[in-house]
Order: structure tokens, then C-alpha cells, then sequence
């Protein structure tokens, strides 16, 4: 039998599942429905665009419900909003009605991402909660694994809208899961009163916790950077280098399977060095690896390989950050998890859609507005780690709880 740690990180992973899920699974059809629906890349792109706009906002509404009513319920109306948006893209008669779709299901999604970080910090505080957060990941790992490779075989055997078919039914399992295996952890006599002077008050508390705004960009800018690599990697991968849309999921996963790993040994590092210390040596690594690959292709080096190697490599070391951040984030704010975890994931979103927008207003169709792109972001993350943890407590070796 599973012990209820093991059952929370399972349920816990297959619930964030979702929202990655409809992302992962609909990345190697971006081509293809270009041409299907006449679109332009542009245009194309902004279908992720509205997905993620809509994730990244309506964060703000299901953190501060969870922490009134129970992390539960908005979990429910979530996934149904999700199966909807879902539905309406699989018969979207063009790209304009696909990216309203794709808007709906993001506020489905958002639900599936605030709350279970919130749910975590529920159930543990440092380095177990870190672990927790390292094993929900660990399952996450399921779709950008499997998701593109599952996507592809589905685009290629029964055509691009089936992946929206695939994406309900995540929903509904996840539905399901909600109802019996997620315990709330959010009783009653915990809950606060949520309204808009208080919503705001709390926001503006977090938006001046200068700690709190720091790790919440330092991870905000490696999902940035990994946000870019969605939107850019396919049209790069099928249409300058010409790997088939199953190629490009085989080469996707392996930046997933780096980026997944490597955040196993994130509670472990943290425990004997310090989190401090993992996370700036993980952001001076990250940058290394993505300026290294940018100098090598403005000095001619436009190798396939050589690109997912040194991805490979630095969203490894990223892998390291994000658990570590998104715990160390929430660490002061157990009261207000759900509105801290909200805040957080929303500013996060943000970032992340403002990369994609330049992107999409400089793709070339090299590599190298893309890889540009990621390691700028990766020189912000280093730059605020070091600013905003140089004299941080949590340099220090921490105990297991």
C-alpha cells in the first residue's frame, strides 16, 4: 500500500498533470494547425498565448477562493471550465475561435496549478515540503515525456483536434481523483474571510515582501525561459531542422527527462548545503550553459545537437530551482498560502507571456531569437538570486522536518 505521503504526491502530480498536459500534447500540431487553419506563425503562437494569459490571471481568483472555501471546490469548477474550453477547441473552425478556446481551458487550468502548491504548503513546511514538491514534479514528468509522443501519434493517425479529446479526458480522470482521493486540507476552522479590501491588502503585502517577490522571479524567469523553448522549439525543430512531429517529441522529452531529474536531488542538496547555495550554483550553471550555447550560435554554430545538449544541461541545473523557489516562496506565508501561491504563479505567467509575445514578434525561424531569449532570462535569474539571496538564513544546511 501506498503511504499517504507517496498517494498526496501522485494525486498531487496528476492533478498539475492538466494544465502542462494540454500544453505539452499540443506542441508538435502547432505546425500543422498553422496550415489547417491558414494561420500564420504569429497567429498560431498567440493560441499558447492566450492559454497562458489566462492560466497566469485567473490564479489570482482560485488562491484566495481555496483559502475561503476549502482547496477543493474551485478545484471542481476548474476542471469543468477545463473540459469545456477543451471541447470548444477540438471544433474551432479557425485560429480565432481556437485561441478564444484556448483561453477558456487556461482558466480552467489555473485551478490545477494554484492549488496544489497551496495544498502542499498545507501539509509541510522546508525541506520535506521541498520533497513533496520534488515528487509531485517527478510525476509531473509524465507529460513532457510522454505528452508530445502521445500528441504526435494522435496528430498523425486521427489529425490535430483529437489532442483536445485526449486533453478533456486528463480532466475528467482528474475530476475523478479530486473527488476521492484528495484529502482537504483546508478544514474549516482554518479558512479566512475573503473579500476584495482583504484580497488586496494581502497582494499588496506580498507585492512589497521584497524575499517573497525575489524567489517568485527567480523562478519566474527559468519557467520564462522554458515558456520561450515551448513556443519556439517546434516551428524550430520540424521546419528549420526537419525532424518529423515524432522526432521533435523524442527531442523535447529529453530536455524534460533533465529538467525532471536533476529536481529529485533538490530537497538532498538543499539539506546538506543550504537552499541558498543550491539555487544560485543552479542559476550560474543555468546561465553558463545558455550564453555558451548563444555565443556558439553567433559564431556560426547552428548544430541540432549541440542545442539539445546544452539545453539538456541547462534546464537541468533550472530543475534545482523551481522546486526549491516555489517552497521557499510560500515558507513565510502558511496563512495566506493560497493567495501567496496565486500571486506567485500569476507574476510567473506573466513572465512567461511576455516572452512568448517577443518571441513570436522576432521569430525568424532560426534558433536564435529562441535561444537569445532563454539565456537572457537565465542571466535575470542569476543576477536576482545572488541579489536576493546573498545574505539569505537559507544558505544554511537545513534539517529534515
Amino acid at each position: 500500500m501506498f503511504s499517504s505521503y507517496t498517494k498526496n504526491a501522485v494525486v498531487l502530480g496528476l492533478l498539475s498533470c492538466v494544465g502542462p498536459f494540454a500544453i505539452d500534447m499540443y506542441l508538435p500540431a502547432l505546425p500543422t494547425i498553422a496550415a489547417d487553419l491558414h494561420a500564420s506563425t504569429a497567429a498560431t503562437q498567440m493560441t499558447l498565448m492566450s492559454f497562458f494569459i489566462a492560466f497566469g490571471i485567473c490564479q489570482l481568483v482560485y488562491g484566495p477562493v481555496s483559502d475561503m472555501a476549502g482547496r477543493k471546490p474551485p478545484l471542481y469548477v476548474g476542471l469543468v471550465l477545463f473540459v469545456i474550453g477543451s471541447i470548444g477547441c477540438a471544433f474551432a473552425p479557425d485560429v480565432g475561435w481556437l485561441i478564444a478556446f484556448r483561453f477558456v481551458q487556461g482558466i480552467g487550468a489555473a485551478s490545477v496549478m494554484v492549488i496544489p502548491r497551496a495544498v502542499i504548503r498545507d501539509l509541510h513546511t522546508g525541506i520535506e515540503a521541498t520533497k513533496l514538491m520534488a515528487l509531485v514534479m517527478l510525476v509531473i514528468s509524465v507529460s513532457p515525456i510522454l505528452a508530445p509522443l502521445g500528441g504526435s501519434a494522435l496528430i498523425v493517425t486521427f489529425g490535430w483536434r483529437t489532442v483536445f479529446w485526449a486533453a478533456s479526458i486528463a480532466a475528467v480522470v482528474a475530476f475523478v481523483l479530486t473527488a476521492l482521493a484528495l484529502p482537504e486540507t483546508r478544514p474549516a476552522s482554518e479558512r479566512v474571510e475573503v473579500g476584495v479590501r482583504s484580497v488586496l491588502g494581502s497582494f499588496g503585502y506580498l507585492m512589497r515582501h521584497l524575499n517573497f517577490l525575489g524567489l517568485t522571479f527567480i523562478g519566474g524567469f527559468g519557467m520564462a525561459s522554458f515558456f520561450t523553448f515551448l513556443a519556439g522549439s517546434s516551428f524550430v525543430y520540424i521546419e528549420h531542422y526537419g525532424l518529423t512531429p515524432t522526432g521533435f517529441s523524442l527531442a523535447f522529452s529529453v530536455n524534460a527527462i533533465g529538467f525532471i531529474g536533476a529536481s529529485q536531488f533538490a530537497a538532498q542538496l538543499g539539506q546538506r548545503f543550504g537552499m541558498g547555495r543550491v539555487v544560485i550554483a543552479a542559476t550560474s550553471a543555468y546561465a553558463l550553459f545558455t550564453t555558451a550555447l548563444l555565443g556558439l550560435n553567433l559564431g556560426g554554430v547552428d548544430s541540432l545537437p549541440v542545442m539539445m545538449a546544452l539545453l539538456f544541461l541547462g534546464f537541468a541545473a533550472m530543475g534545482l530551482v523551481i522546486p526549491a523557489t516555489m517552497v521557499l516562496a510560500l515558507e513565510e506565508h502558511g496563512p495566506i498560502a493560497g493567495m501567496a501561491s496565486a500571486l506567485g504563479g500569476t507574476l510567473q505567467m506573466v513572465a512567461g507571456g511576455i516572452m512568448i509575445v517577443i518571441l513570436s514578434q522576432v521569430f525568424d525561424g532560426t534558433p536564435r531569437p529562441m535561444i537569445a531569449i532563454i539565456a537572457l532570462c537565465a542571466i535575470a535569474a542569476l543576477v536576482l538570486s545572488i541579489v536576493t539571496l546573498r545574505r539569505s538564513a537559507i544558505f544554511e544546511p537545513q534539517p529534515a522536518e
